[in-house]
């Protein structure tokens, strides 16, 4: 078995082609489907069912696939590593962000390690915290900027506190509100709400609040971006409830304090398993050194 061939793999499973597998590892289809269906006969079973109109999956690839994808992470990651000891920082670094991320200009800071750290890759992965630890423990995110109620902690991964906030009333400009030096969330329960989706955190730092304060509200447009959410609210169909340090980003609303507001909590998260060369050097650029002795929830 060879690296190559996990590649390849992982390429045909990524693209659902063969052809757009080949063109994606530079090299013709032949020499792909050839390393392909030798790694099949060594292992003993079909990896892919082919048919004239698309490619997927068998059960054993699917079983096999998670396997291929740690032994190129670590092979990857060795390589890494033999270069770090020799004062060279290389290899991947893939960062996961939620759509209101505000303790980091991402940016900017992306912008400064690139300088500092050219031979780097860097891959970018917008979504939700609950979806981005996910992806940090199985390996496909290796740093994450989560935000979660200020009574929750991230689980499983080890993390730093980033920064405390608290959330304030988004509204469209002529709303009867705006002209109010702050508001409650019992007064705001009577709007119809923009939120992000059920379930996911953002949501429920809102939905926290609302709960305790035994109030309740209708959220009637659920987005997972936040410049939508902030487009919706701008046009008068509903309210919403951001971060304050994340607010002076939005264009053309209006952002009034809420007396009982939820807080909120961002977080750097990563793999219990430790940070790669390039992760740790990320961690040092945002004065974050001891980030290979944190806690774990």
């Amino acid at each position: 078995m060879e690296l190559q061939q996990l590649r390849y793999v992982l390429a045909i499973a990524e693209t659902g082609s063969f052809t757009r597998a080949a063109e994606r590892c530079l090299v013709v289809q032949s020499a792909l489907s050839h390393q392909v269906a030798r790694l099949e006969r060594e292992l003993g079973a079909k990896l892919f069912d082919r048919t004239s109109r698309r490619v997927r999956l068998t059960p054993a690839g699917e079983s096999f696939l998670p396997s291929a994808r740690q032994c190129l992470d670590a092979a990857e990651r060795a390589a890494a590593e033999v270069a770090a000891a020799v004062g060279e920082v290389r290899g991947r670094l893939t960062l996961g962000v939620i759509p209101t991320v505000a303790a980091v200009d991402i940016p900017v800071v992306l912008q400064d390690f690139h300088r500092r750290y050219p031979r780097v890759r860097i891959g970018l992965r917008a979504a939700g915290s609950k979806e981005l630890v996910e992806l940090v423990t199985g390996g496909e995110v290796d740093l994450a900027f989560l935000g979660l109620p200020a009574t929750a902690h991230p689980r499983g991964v080890h993390y730093r506190e980033l920064a405390r906030d608290r959330l304030v009333a988004v509204l469209a400009p002529e709303h009867p509100l705006t002209g109010e030096p702050d508001v409650s969330l019992a007064r705001l329960a009577t709007e119809v709400f923009v939120d992000f989706p059920a379930g996911t955190a953002g949501r429920a730092q809102s939905d926290e609040a609302f709960a305790a304060a035994g109030i309740d509200r209708e959220v009637a447009l659920e987005v997972t971006a936040a410049d939508l959410m902030a487009a919706l609210v701008r046009q008068g169909l509903g309210v919403a409830l951001l971060p304050s340090t994340y607010t002076p980003r939005l264009r053309g609303v209006v952002t009034v304090p809420v007396t009982d507001a939820p807080g909120r909590v961002e977080y750097l998260a990563w793999s219990r398993s430790g940070l790669t060369p390039a992760a740790d050097a990320f961690c040092s650029l945002l004065d974050i050194p001891d980030a290979e002795a944190p806690p774990v929830r």
